[in-house]
């Protein structure tokens, strides 16, 4: 069986705070971000039902992280998903800062205010 769909692309969206996957040009997910002092603090990601079980997530998430390496930022990992996929991959752990009250506190403020 031939398969004509395109491979999944992942775009970061400044404007919006967040990469997307994009399979056939349609948004499949989205991983969210806020930028503090040099580090990206993801704090949700999540696929459309539609595209559950295709290992989109872990692709998302993991072009996101690369794209962070290469901004000379550093990993934040307050989303349950980013945070579960650091453990598996240590290749970003040189990369990463602890979540910290502070950082909960400033990012609570950062939401209520957008």
């Amino acid at each position: 069986m031939t398969q004509n769909a395109s491979a999944p692309v992942v775009e970061r969206i400044d404007a919006r705070h967040r990469y997307a996957i994009l399979v056939d040009g349609k948004t499949a997910g989205f991983t969210a971000y806020r930028d503090r002092d040099g580090q990206r603090v993801f704090f949700h990601t999540e696929i459309d039902d539609t595209f559950a079980g295709q290992g989109l997530a872990s692709l998302l998430v993991h072009e996101a992280l690369t794209d962070v390496r290469k901004s000379g930022k550093r990993i934040v990992p307050v989303c349950p998903y980013v945070a579960k996929y650091l453990t598996k991959h240590d290749e970003f752990t040189d990369i990463t800062d602890p979540v910290t009250p502070e950082v909960l506190q400033w990012l609570d403020a950062e939401l209520a205010a957008s």
